[in-house]
């Protein structure tokens, strides 16, 4: 065979194959033929004609998303910075119009972005911002989704990912913060307090109950106890006077006793005689006296 033939034959093949193409998943090819919009090729084998046609590009049909930084000012003069991700994809059905009528849909999309965020924004105060930051996702999917549709593009979701005030504005919400915690803090401790120093007041008043009643059963076994001795020293012509001065001599040796029996104890009883006891009665017989003395002339005073 002739090299010419050779060169013939190769060419050909050349051509042949040079009107091959391969579209990979999820890609959309636009074929022209002399600079005229021909076809929308979807994936797989396709065919074009050689030097006549040609593919102007391929738009991708995966979901794509777009991170747009707004800064802008809100309703009580906080400038803050606001992230927005917006994530579109180009409807199958539309390409040609995402092709040919949209030039840079990265910044189409970026100034609907600012444009709804600097309308939104300015309107709320600074604490609403976090608040309703989902209300302002939510505008700039709508405004988006109305112009872009136009431009065979479709909008998947709009997110507000991240609110940046001011550093020194935030620096001072993080005092606020802290102090009010410390406030809250402080409440919980004065309550608590309070209620430590009224459950030991009714601990106390209820310990004083409790020991005011004892000492009152104590006396008051005493009294019977006194009042049975009394009685039985009477039966053997004891009269009371004697019984009773018996009886205090009697709890004077007891308690001299209970003293020493304990070795280490340093009270000194005084005064400590058998006539100191029978001092003691008598005086106290003499009080009583007096007493219902000072009574009896009172109520006279008043009849």
């Amino acid at each position: 065979m002739e090299p010419i033939q050779i060169a013939i034959i190769v060419f050909i093949a050349l051509f042949i194959l040079s009107g091959v193409f391969i579209v990979r998943q999820q890609q959309i090819a636009v074929v022209e033929r002399f600079g005229k919009f021909l076809s929308i090729r979807k994936p797989g084998f396709q065919l074009r004609i050689p030097i006549v046609d040609r593919i102007a590009g391929k738009v991708n049909l995966r979901i794509q998303q777009l991170d747009v930084m707004v800064e802008t000012k809100t309703k009580d003069d906080v400038f803050v910075k606001i992230k927005v991700s917006v994530q579109y994809v180009v409807l199958p059905e539309k390409v040609y119009d995402a092709f040919y009528r949209l030039e840079n849909p990265h910044g189409q999309i970026t100034s609907y972005v600012f444009d709804v965020v600097r309308a939104e924004v300015p309107k709320l105060r600074l604490d609403d911002v976090f608040e309703k930051k989902d209300d302002i996702a939510i505008a700039i999917r709508r405004e988006l989704e109305e112009a872009m549709n136009t431009y065979g593009y479709g909008i998947i979701k709009a997110l507000v990912t991240d609110i940046d005030p001011d550093e020194e504005v935030k620096n001072a919400m993080n005092r606020i913060n802290a102090a009010e915690r410390i406030k809250v803090a402080a409440e919980y401790e004065g309550e608590a307090e309070r209620i430590r120093i009224v459950a030991k007041a009714t601990a106390e008043a209820e310990s004083k109950r409790l020991q005011g009643q004892g000492i009152a059963d104590q006396r008051r076994e005493i009294a019977k106890g006194l009042e049975e001795s009394v009685e039985v020293l009477n039966k053997v012509g004891i009269n009371s006077q004697e019984a009773s001065a018996l009886i205090v001599i009697t709890q004077h040796y007891d308690t001299l006793h209970g003293i020493s029996e304990n070795t280490k104890s340093n009270l000194i009883l005084l005064p400590n005689s058998p006539n100191a006891a029978s001092d003691m009665l008598n005086q106290m017989v003499a009080s009583f006296s007096a007493t219902n003395e000072i009574s009896r002339m009172q109520d006279n005073d008043e009849v």
